[in-house]
């Protein structure tokens, strides 16, 4: 359920162009092809370019349009591209019910069960979520009705919890539940429920359901009561949340990288000290579902193929093939696999998951209002206990992507496009009071109440509510790498004469001391090498700034779109910082894109910045200011860091990834750069041994 869309108009088949396409118009194209929703689009006619006509240009929808034509554009037919510019969209194997499709044959539904949820016995309101334990009523057609407890097993149970976003469950005290149960009235649904166990979901399992004739439903029975146990991420204690946390990072051999929510992403796995990703051949809910429980998660909801979650980087392994579990492993380690060989597979066949999580209406909690789409607003909490609760706004200051990043995932909305310190272009509605301030957030949290914040004491530099946070949210982001190798193999040093650097100079591109120097005579010794960024993400790299606000560059002839990109940096292994390259101003554009992309960006003649999916933007070694100035740097061992993105200007799905290290040995006239990786490719034991690397002696280093 994927490929390039066509549409017909005066009996012409035409293509639609990839400018402004969004989500949002491929919800409305996936729901007229009869499917329920579009899980992704591409772009540059990534199945191909069309013939024909071109039909739609800068097509805009809400997602609610019954048919594309409902959607804004520059009318039918109006278009300034060519079909290198097709869109796709892919749509979820999930067709709209009584859509009949010349080509597809509708089955008759029989009895399913779509939910499942947990009832508390008691207190029910009061008590914090994620429920845990309850009684278990699944939803039929009919409405909700409860399980009948003859024959019930803990493999049953298992697959509940894991349906519930529960990794594991326990055993319930079921006198304290028999008693308050023959109290109630219960309308039995379903009976004989015989689970294996590795079910990813109830329906999988054996079971009968009730005919509606049956008087007698459950002799003797009750209905069914199940007890779960939350993962880390959702354990009760703030203390023992962290603890559980910890412990899990450190041991863990698989992660998830790339997913906009909590519990999906794609699946990588960590061999003989590097991280690398699993090819999706033979990938099924089963593997999943191993993955997802072993990282504190219930059972998988969709195993993706084909790279759905970002592709995995480009000098990064692929560590499993052909992955077969039988769902009862308790890490993706144990389950049979073939060891993949280089011409097996590519990156664009990583496995991915999403799993099913708890519910813990951490969504309710927190709201945006004035945007334009449910995608953008002003932030507002919820505050106060219950009886007192009311909504505020949250202080503009030091506001930034990592703070959105969390207000996005809490409301499920995805990535934060941006997070906006002003907001006086929506309207704040009545809510105008500001109830929160000093917000810092890591950008890793679930949830804003996990965030850092001042206490009751508001203090805010600029006040009214013109100067409150706000977000504007996005399913995709870019991610951006560095090729790490390239660094290593353009190395060099090099002695430049004072009179070459005047424009150097200019743009402060070296260290301070070259303010006292004697020019023109004399020189810098500087440190040059290549660097290469590819944009592995799902959404083009562009600089947070409008063009309105780009710098002109007199000296280079060309507009930088961006103050700081990168910080280049000399550190002893402790740490210090003995030289920086004040590379700070930057120009995006696609040098190079893969065979199958086209290139997007160019500085040239004021045109956008940015880089492309699937795009590199090269910084050649021989280009000014692609150096650090270690003119004051005495011999010894150091480690040579690069950060990309470093102030979060831009939203990525992923951080980690954005620190390149090496190290170097300079012996006062050559230097050796060695070792060179991304800060997140090995383990942390790795990057713990590579900060004490041998050849290490302490008169060498020089004094901070």
């Amino acid at each position: 359920s994927k490929g390039r869309v066509e549409i017909q108009r005066a009996c012409e088949w035409g293509t639609i162009c990839d400018d402004d396409f969004t989500l949002q118009a491929a919800h409305v194209l996936c729901r007229e092809l009869g499917f329920t929703e579009a899980t992704g689009w591409t772009h540059s006619a990534k199945y191909g370019p069309g013939t024909g006509r071109i039909w739609l240009d800068n097509l805009s929808c809400s997602g609610t349009e019954r048919s594309v034509a409902e959607c804004t554009s520059r009318g039918w037919g109006n278009s300034d591209c060519t079909h290198d510019e097709d869109a796709g969209v892919i749509c979820k194997d999930q067709r709209l019910p009584g859509f009949s499709d010349s080509n597809v044959i509708e089955v008759e539904h029989h009895l399913q069960v779509e939910e499942v949820r947990l009832q508390p016995a008691v207190g029910r309101g009061r008590r914090p979520l994620p429920v845990t334990e309850g009684l278990v009523e699944v939803r039929l057609p009919g409405g909700w009705s409860r399980v009948c407890d003859q024959g019930w097993s803990a493999h049953n149970s298992h697959v509940v919890c894991g349906m519930l976003g529960f990794s594991g469950e326990k055993r319930v005290n079921t006198s304290f539940h028999g008693l308050l149960a023959q109290r109630q009235q219960h309308s039995f649904g379903l009976h004989g429920v015989a689970c294996v166990g590795t079910e990813a979901h109830l329906s999988l399992c054996s079971l009968e359901f009730y005919r509606a004739n049956d008087t007698a439903r459950c002799p003797g029975g009750a209905p069914v009561v199940v007890s779960c146990v939350p993962g880390p991420l959702y354990a009760a204690s703030n203390g023992q949340k962290k603890q559980q946390q910890l412990k899990l990072q450190e041991e863990a051999r698989v992660r998830l990288k790339g997913g906009a929510r909590p519990g999906e992403g794609r699946v990588e796995v960590l061999k003989a000290g590097t991280w690398g990703t699993v090819c999706d051949r033979k990938w099924d809910l089963q593997a999943a579902s191993v993955v997802c429980r072993e990282l504190g998660f219930g059972t998988a909801r969709e195993a993706l193929s084909g790279a759905r979650m970002g592709q995995g980087e480009g000098d990064e392994a692929i560590h499993l093939s052909e992955v077969r579990c039988s769902g009862q492993e308790p890490t993706l380690w144990k389950c049979p696999h073939k060891n993949i060989t280089a011409e097996d597979c590519s990156h664009g066949q990583d496995a991915g998951v999403r799993c099913n999580l708890p519910y813990t209406g951490v969504e309710t909690r927190i709201r945006l209002s004035g945007g334009r789409s449910r995608h953008e607003g002003r932030v507002e909490v919820q505050i106060g206990g219950p009886g007192h609760l009311r909504w505020g706004l949250i202080c503009g200051d030091d506001w930034g992507t990592l703070e959105a990043m969390v207000v996005c995932r809490q409301l499920g909305l995805g990535y934060a496009n941006h997070g906006l310190q002003e907001t006086w272009y929506w309207d704040s509605g009545n809510v105008t009071e500001v109830v929160m301030s000093g917000v810092r957030c890591t950008g890793t949290e679930l949830s804003m109440d996990q965030c850092a914040h001042h206490g009751t004491h508001i203090t805010c530099k600029r006040t009214g509510t013109r100067f409150t946070a706000g977000v504007i949210c996005s399913e995709t982001a870019s991610d951006l790498l560095l090729h790490s190798a390239l660094v290593q193999e353009t190395a060099y040093i090099e002695d430049r004469p004072l009179h070459m650097l005047y424009c150097a100079a200019e743009e402060n591109c070296l260290s301070h001391s070259a303010r006292s120097a004697n020019w023109p005579y004399g020189h810098r010794r500087l440190l040059r090498f290549s660097s290469q960024i590819h944009n592995l993400g799902r959404a083009d790299f562009r600089p947070k700034a409008g063009r309105h606000s780009w710098v002109w560059h007199e000296c280079h002839g060309h507009y930088h779109s961006m103050d700081i990109f990168t910080h280049y940096d000399i550190l002893t292994p402790n740490g210090t910082k003995v030289a920086e390259g004040h590379k700070a101003s930057f120009c995006l554009e696609d040098t190079e894109c893969q065979e199958d992309v086209s290139k997007r960006y160019e500085c040239a003649n004021f045109g956008e910045q940015g880089i492309t999916v699937g795009c590199w933007d090269l910084y050649r070694h021989d280009i000014d200011c692609q150096w650090i100035d270690i003119t004051d740097v005495k011999p010894g061992n150091y480690i040579l860091q690069v950060v990309i993105n470093p102030n979060y200007e831009v939203a990525e799905t992923d951080f980690t990834n954005n620190a390149m290290k090496c190290n170097c040995k300079y012996d006062g006239h050559r230097i050796w750069v060695h070792n060179c990786h991304i800060g997140d490719a090995f383990s942390e034991e790795a990057n713990k041994r590579f900060e004490r690397y041998p050849g290490q002696t302490s008169n060498q280093i020089m004094p901070s």
